[in-house]
C-alpha cells in the first residue's frame, strides 16, 4: 500500500481551496475571470454554491492525494516545489492552453486560470514536502 500523510494531503487540499476562494474573489481576479469566461451576475446569483464548493473541495482533495502518491512519502523540498510548479505550469496550464486555443478563449482567461493552478500545485508540493510521514 502506498504511503502518504493524510494530514498533509488534507492541508494541501484546504490550501488549494482557500487559494481558489481568494484568487477568484473580486479582490483579485474574480471580475476578470467572470468577464472573460462569460459568466453573468445572474448566473453567479443563481448558482448552487454549496454544491460547487463541496465538489471543488473534493477535487482539491483528489488532486492533493494523487500528487502525494506521485511525490512519494518523503519528497525533498526542491522536488515538492519543482514538481508542483511544473505540474501546474507544464501539465495543467499547457493542457488548458491547448483547449483555449481551439475554443478561442482569451489570453486573460488563460493567465487567470493557469496562474491559479500553477500556484495551487506549487502549494500542494510545498506542503507535502514540508510535512512528510512521521519518522
Amino acid at each position: 500500500m502506498p504511503e502518504f500523510n493524510i494530514w498533509a494531503v488534507l492541508i494541501a487540499a484546504v490550501s488549494g481551496f482557500v487559494l481558489g476562494g481568494l484568487w477568484y474573489s473580486p479582490a483579485l481576479f474574480g471580475k476578470v475571470w467572470q468577464r472573460e469566461s462569460g459568466v453573468t451576475d445572474e448566473q453567479m446569483k443563481n448558482a448552487n454554491m454549496g454544491l460547487i464548493f463541496g465538489l471543488t473541495f473534493v477535487l482539491c482533495l483528489v488532486a492533493s492525494f494523487v500528487f502525494a502518491m506521485f511525490l512519494g512519502p518523503r519528497p525533498p523540498l526542491a522536488l515538492g516545489l519543482g514538481a508542483g510548479f511544473s505540474a501546474g505550469l507544464c501539465w495543467v496550464s499547457a493542457s488548458f492552453g491547448i483547449n483555449y486555443l481551439f475554443e478561442r478563449k482569451s489570453l486573460k482567461l488563460f493567465l487567470v486560470n493557469a496562474g491559479y493552478h500553477t500556484l495551487q500545485f506549487t502549494l500542494i508540493g510545498l506542503i507535502l514536502a514540508l510535512w512528510p510521514l512521521s519518522a
